[in-house]
């Protein structure tokens, strides 16, 4: 049995990458092999010091034998929740006494000779209080192995569950019969030899089994560790307990913890303002989503982001991973940004501010060039810009258009009984009437003194000599409220108008001498107008 255990041995080293978790289950695996090859000495020595040697050796190991099963009972399944001192030194404090019961077998009481040695042997009650002991351990294993089946983690290493199972129930079963049929029947039976070493080699192969097709000790497993360690963010992994299950090193700087214990998200969270109870809320209350918060920790004097996610396998949680990153650098630059975004804005919106002044300067200037001071229509530069415009656009298409040009009729005598402030009413009212009957593309603008020019694009001679009738009754019926004269005045206008069939010009270059020749045309008619008794229109086509 020991020969085979050892090749398993060979096995294992031979065929697994070797890590500490390795050599760690190499002495537990070189542990097993002592029983049998202690059992085998026994026989091949005759001196009764070297026998006694080797039981005790073989007993002190069954000792330690079984307390290192408990141990990877709890690493293979998954209870970190039993790796905690308390349960630990009640592991191995009863194993430690029995072992010193052996080693010291005081007046005998664990084991006397047969005849003169102790291949063949009676034992005492140390050997049932170890025996007691053994049996105490592997319930303590069958009590593991069922927390691990009934709770979320069992669907995911059932297998290893189950094949650990066997191996106890194998080493349980032999050591009973080992116990049975060669101590308690031995005055009625022949020694048996073998029992306890085969159900350690049983339970060996189970372990080897697991370790093989579950891939316990897998590269990839065993370098995540090295991997998180590396982090710079705190790694914590808790199982369905909240008990710690994995941490990192990184995780130090933000709480000192071990694995086994209980975290408490509560007592590590700083004070209990509405975004951290919000937190808790949804971190306690809806475990199956991601919660996140970042804050000031003032014990560690750095502004933290805390990241709590699931550990689902087949849609059931079995665990949560939380990691705290250290983002103080990164909330220095991010207020350091907003600091300088907002001198930013603040120069933006000054300089906003300015164009703006620019921009409203600029267009009243625009507008002075171009409106007429007094009236606010446009003036005469400005009409003359647009019918350059009209001319070069007409070259290519023929339309029909009309220049009106007006003068108020006996102005000179409301400027001398009324004064010129009562003139400047009268031609502002004048040109406020005017507005009123302009169509949207007419253009109003002031010619010189009283004196008005109207452009209306688009239009024959029937069309310009109705508006110039609206034009001419709308003034006549104006009354102007003038201050200092005791009743309304009102004027009229004589009106030259020329209709024109279509700009003729030949080169754009010749437009303003065109314009020039056209505006003197209807200067005529205007004056035409005032000779026949004013307060008239007078047509010119051209």
């Amino acid at each position: 049995m020991c020969f085979i255990l050892f090749l398993l041995f060979i096995y294992i080293f031979a065929t697994v990458t070797i890590t500490k978790l390795h050599k760690v289950y190499l002495l537990f695996h070189f542990s097993m092999m002592v029983w049998p090859y202690c059992q085998f000495a026994i026989k091949t020595v005759d001196d009764p010091v070297y026998q006694l040697f080797y039981v005790k050796l073989a007993f002190v190991d069954a000792s330690l034998l079984t307390t290192g099963w408990i141990f990877f009972t709890i690493l293979l399944s998954g209870q970190s929740q039993f790796l905690n001192r308390k349960i630990l030194m009640l592991l191995f404090v009863p194993a430690f006494l029995s072992s010193l019961g052996v080693v010291l077998n005081p007046n005998g009481w664990f084991v006397q000779p047969v005849n003169g040695g102790y291949a063949e042997r009676t034992y005492g009650p140390v050997f049932w209080v170890n025996m007691l002991i053994l049996i105490i351990h592997a319930i303590v294993s069958f009590y593991i192995i069922y927390v691990a089946l009934v709770s979320g983690q069992a669907g995911r290493i059932k297998n290893q569950i189950m094949n650990m199972l066997k191996g106890i129930i194998a080493v349980t079963v032999f050591l009973m019969l080992d116990v049975f049929l060669n101590v308690v029947l031995d005055d009625f039976l022949p020694v048996i030899p073998g029992f306890t070493s085969l159900g350690i080699v049983v339970s060996a192969i189970f372990f080897i089994v697991t370790i093989h097709q579950d891939k316990v000790f897998d590269i990839v497993t065993i370098a995540h560790q090295d991997i998180i360690d590396t982090m710079e963010y705190g790694v914590l992994v808790l199982d369905d307990h909240e008990k710690v299950i994995e941490i990192n090193q990184a995780l130090y700087p933000y709480r000192h913890l071990t694995i086994g214990d209980r975290f408490e998200m509560a007592a590590f969270l700083p004070g209990n303002s509405v975004r951290m109870e919000r937190f808790l809320h949804k971190y306690r209350e809806r475990p199956h989503e991601i919660a996140e918060i970042e804050l000031f920790h003032p014990g560690i004097q750095l502004f933290i982001s805390i990241h709590a996610a699931p550990i689902m396998v087949s849609n059931v949680r079995v665990g949560r991973i939380i990691t705290f990153q250290d983002i103080t650098e990164l909330r220095r630059l991010i207020d350091e940004t907003n600091q300088q975004n907002s001198i930013l804005q603040e120069r933006n919106a000054s300089l906003i501010k300015v164009q703006e002044e620019l921009f409203q300067s600029n267009r009243k200037l625009t507008k002075m060039a171009i409106t007429d001071s007094l009236t606010g229509c446009y003036n005469r530069h400005y009409l003359t810009q647009q019918l350059e415009q009209e001319v070069i656009r007409s070259r290519e298409v023929e339309t029909p258009s009309a220049l009106i040009l007006l003068d108020i009729d006996y102005f000179k005598t409301v400027n001398d009984r009324y004064g010129h402030l009562a003139g400047d009413a009268v031609i502002c009212s004048t040109v406020e009437r005017l507005q009123e009957s302009l169509r949207p593309a007419d253009i109003l603008a002031r010619y010189g003194g009283e004196e008005f020019i109207i452009y209306l694009p688009d239009t024959d001679e029937p069309q310009a000599l109705q508006l110039a009738e609206i034009f001419k009754s709308g003034i006549e019926t104006n009354l102007i409220n003038i201050e200092n004269a005791k009743h309304p005045v009102s004027v009229t206008i004589s009106m030259g108008l020329l209709s024109i069939r279509s700009f003729s010009v030949p080169e754009p270059e010749d437009a303003s001498a065109y314009l020039s020749d056209l505006f003197k045309t209807v200067d005529i008619a205007l004056y035409e107008a005032k000779n026949q008794g004013r307060n008239r229109i007078v047509p010119v086509r051209r």
